[in-house]
């Protein structure tokens, strides 16, 4: 298979296993897209509104948030829910925020329900940097669609995520059954 290597070859002290590289992650793991500081015209969230659906993988808009497709999916189908205005906390945003956010998560999980028939969901917020937010200066929650067996050996032992579909493709799935 291309791209797995023994790890005997390449460690320091063989344990058995096999090694599935994939360099491509490094873009996520270095920060690629990630704002250099936490001022507005750095943030992608804040920049990801002024491009067209298509360019900004723009599911679904709303008066105070919007429905994007994450760069760097746990899952096919994972979806981010983001406010329009740049605050970094969720106990920061006011009350018709908070609606809307909660609205947009429900039409989402329906909107996914329709267009991939997911068994469940895992939806959350990462806040803070100590909290494992990628761009912490920008809230975000996160709807990612799971199926039973989707945790295979992939993504736990090999740190890989085998994704099916392309982002415009599910983009477009997506925003096509968007109610």
């Amino acid at each position: 298979m291309d791209g797995v290597q023994e790890s005997g070859r390449y460690v320091g002290e063989p344990d058995g296993l096999n090694r599935l590289w994939t360099p491509h992650r490094m873009a996520y793991v270095g920060g690629e897209n990630k704002p250099k500081d936490s001022s507005q015209d750095q943030c992608p969230f804040c920049v990801i509104p002024s491009k067209s659906d298509e360019d900004g993988l723009v599911v679904a808009r709303g008066d105070l948030a919007y429905v994007v497709l994450n760069l760097y999916p746990y899952n096919s189908g994972h979806l981010m829910i983001v406010p329009f205005e740049h605050v970094s906390m969720y106990s920061e945003i006011s009350n018709a925020v908070m609606v809307e956010m909660g609205e947009l998560t429900q039409r989402a999980m329906h909107a996914l329900q329709r267009a991939m028939s997911p068994s469940g969901f895992n939806i959350g917020m990462n806040q803070g940097e100590a909290g494992g937010a990628g761009i912490a200066a920008h809230l975000h929650q996160h709807v990612v669609p799971r199926w039973i067996g989707d945790s295979n050996f992939f993504p736990i032992i090999g740190q890989t995520k085998a994704m099916p579909a392309l982002l415009a493709n599910t983009r477009v799935q997506l925003a096509d059954v968007w109610e």
